[in-house]
């Protein structure tokens, strides 16, 4: 099973999401723990992952070795690709 970490940026950002959202973000993170690949998809052109959570997105990366999904940001999908 993987470990989930969090940047400093991303634990800003779930902070600022409501209650609700921010459950859903967890809930959604707990369930990828065991087999990622299936939940996420790779980012064209990059080495990150993205999971949708309702209109939101969080961008992954997977280390394999260290089984550990660091999750690097979380925003709205209108906003969340332009700042990758």
């Amino acid at each position: 099973m993987y470990e989930l970490e969090y940047t400093k940026k991303a634990k800003e950002q779930l902070q600022k999401t409501s209650k609700d959202l921010g459950e859903r973000i967890i809930r959604s993170l707990e369930r990828i723990r065991i087999r990622p690949f299936s939940f996420v998809k790779r980012l064209m052109g990059s080495k990150y992952f993205r999971l949708r959570v309702g209109d939101y997105r969080l961008i992954l990366d997977i280390q394999r070795r260290k089984l550990i999904i660091l999750v690097i940001e979380i925003g709205h999908r209108r906003n969340i690709y332009k700042r990758i």
